[in-house]
């Protein structure tokens, strides 16, 4: 057990178990990972939708960080439902002191039923959130969102959205497949200064919540263990896309 590295989650609740830090903390224990948390906020969820959600105090997520940063040597840490401006702010100050820690960052818009999970006025503050970040995971809505244009169609498109962010200061972004066509799902990575990646499983009739959660987690566990960022991505699709074969 000593050998088994720790990840900080940092994120909100789901009292259904579908996703959120229930579904992070599945995840790193499939891949050998001790987790330690941090709630950013308590949401009342069904499998169906967001019925309530309570932002924790933002002093109180940094507690919470520091807390773990001080009770365990923390190999990685994993951020998604950050819910306020407010919010975003304390975790940076605390990642600005731990500036050595890969983080990975699943940037947690709306819910899958479609309830805001961000308040409005934090776009823009996230996005300079990323700069701290070692890979950000977004959707193709999420990216549309964050780049302020249309939901991309095309590959092209992607690539501008995604280069968008990282002329902004983002040091990688995996543009994550699941909404577009085609007979693969394919991931997009893009990295200052480096050619670009794809990651492709075949594409399944199948749907499952916390998928986005489960992935940033999955990459977050690997590089825990030391892997380069495109093996960590690599193995962290074939895991869900095993997961989804299951459902």
């Amino acid at each position: 057990m000593s050998t088994m590295p720790h990840v900080l989650v940092v994120a909100g609740s789901d009292s259904s178990g579908g996703a959120g830090i229930v579904r992070d903390i599945e995840t790193l224990a499939a891949f050998g990972v001790k987790a330690s948390v941090a709630i950013t906020a308590v949401t009342v969820q069904t499998h169906h939708g967001v019925e309530h959600a309570d932002p924790v105090a933002p002093d109180r997520v940094a507690q919470q960080m520091r807390a773990a940063l001080s009770a365990n040597t923390i190999a990685a840490i994993k951020i998604g439902m950050l819910a306020t401006a407010e919010t975003i702010t304390a975790v940076g100050q605390v990642l600005a002191d731990r500036p050595g820690i890969p983080v990975v960052l699943d940037p947690v818009l709306v819910s899958t039923s479609g309830r805001a999970l961000l308040s409005p006025d934090a776009t823009d503050i996230l996005r300079d959130l990323f700069r701290m970040c070692t890979l950000v995971t977004p959707n193709l809505p999420e990216l549309s969102a964050l780049a302020a244009s249309p939901v991309a169609t095309s590959p092209d498109s992607v690539a501008d959205q995604a280069q968008s962010l990282l002329r902004a200061g983002t040091r990688a972004v995996l543009v994550k497949g699941g909404h577009a066509d085609g007979v693969d799902a394919i991931d997009l990575l893009f990295r200052q200064g480096q050619a670009d990646q794809s990651f492709a499983s075949p594409r399944l009739a199948v749907t499952m919540r916390g998928t986005g959660c489960m992935l940033a987690s999955a990459i977050a566990a690997r590089l825990a263990f030391g892997d380069p960022l495109p093996a960590a991505i690599a193995q962290a699709k074939a895991f869900v896309h095993g997961k989804l074969r299951e459902t």
